[in-house]
């Protein structure tokens, strides 16, 4: 009987000829998930023969992840901010880089008791649920909308899962707010503090990895340059934003600047992008402008 290490490493080579990318953590983490065990007890066990009846369930998996089949869907679930997400076909998978948006806007937003955080375009729910938790004692009003019902069903589920308060509305973009259709159920009104968008802004006809192309079509493309629904979505916020409201979004590697300049044409205040560990600048960030009415307030407060 073959050893779990003997299982590690035929697989790994197996994942590797087909182009896998990271074989051997896919491999660690396809045992894991069979032996129903953690990446320690799989370290100190390599000796150990693997069990007969796990081996039907592994090679599926590994003739699937060979297939390209995101390692994600096949576990079901992906850690997001030190929380476990479950993880399928009807969102985006998270990626590590949007972690960095969570943690540069709980890092900058204005905080105030019961303000109000709007997570458009939320897919599997990570940004909004994990700003519900991490800003759970300011009781805030989190809102998550998506144009997709199956991504709002995948929402539901992880914020039940991990206790999170949050409403999910299904909109394209604000179109329920602004345009509710006959019998929809209107999301409540009122100005937002903290906007942030993860949305599609992959240049129509541009190619993507075969993980990637198992991601829904709707959470990907954006238009001739990849803008168009970033375009749309900064405009339509702004009769939403409180003044001074946070807005930041994630995008492609190479269209930060480009949404920098769309955000300082269309009003925004204090418009810069992020980089993120990689020092690619894709989170464009800005502050809602100011009405005159309530500039002339402030200042003669002052």
């Amino acid at each position: 009987m073959k050893t779990i290490q003997d299982i590690l490493s035929s697989g790994t080579a197996y994942l590797e000829e087909r182009g896998v990318e990271g074989a051997r953590h896919s491999m660690q983490s396809l045992l894991v998930h069979v032996l129903g065990c953690n990446k320690t007890w799989l370290y100190l066990h390599y000796d150990d023969p693997l069990p007969e009846d796990k081996l039907v369930p592994l090679r599926e998996l590994l003739r699937r992840r060979s297939q390209g089949e995101p390692l994600q869907h096949l576990l079901g679930s992906t850690e997001f901010y030190r929380r476990e997400f479950r993880t399928d076909a009807r969102a985006l998978i998270p990626r590590p880089e949007t972690e960095e948006l969570v943690e540069f806007a709980l890092q900058m937003a204005p905080r105030s008791q019961g303000m109000r955080v709007l997570d458009m375009g939320c897919g599997s729910g990570i940004i909004g649920i994990t700003l519900a938790l991490e800003l759970a004692r300011l009781a805030p009003e989190v809102v998550m909308a998506d144009i997709s019902e199956a991504a709002l069903s995948l929402t539901l589920e992880n914020a039940t899962a991990l206790g999170a308060r949050v409403k999910t509305y299904r909109s394209d973009l604000f179109a329920a707010w602004d345009t509710p259709e006959e019998g929809a159920v209107r999301p409540p009104e009122g100005l937002f503090n903290l906007v942030l968008a993860n949305l599609p802004y992959v240049p129509e006809g541009e190619e993507v990895s075969i993980e990637v192309q198992h991601d829904p079509s709707t959470a990907l493309y954006g238009g001739p340059d990849g803008l168009d629904i970033v375009r749309r979505f900064l405009k339509d916020a702004l009769p939403h934003l409180a003044p001074r409201a946070l807005v930041m979004l994630e995008v492609g590697h190479d269209q930060g600047p480009a949404t920098q300049e769309i955000m300082k044409e269309l009003g925004y205040t204090q418009c810069r992008v992020l980089t993120d560990m990689s020092g690619k600048a894709r989170f464009p960030m800005g502050f809602a402008p100011v009405p005159p009415a309530a500039e002339e307030t402030t200042h003669g407060e002052d």
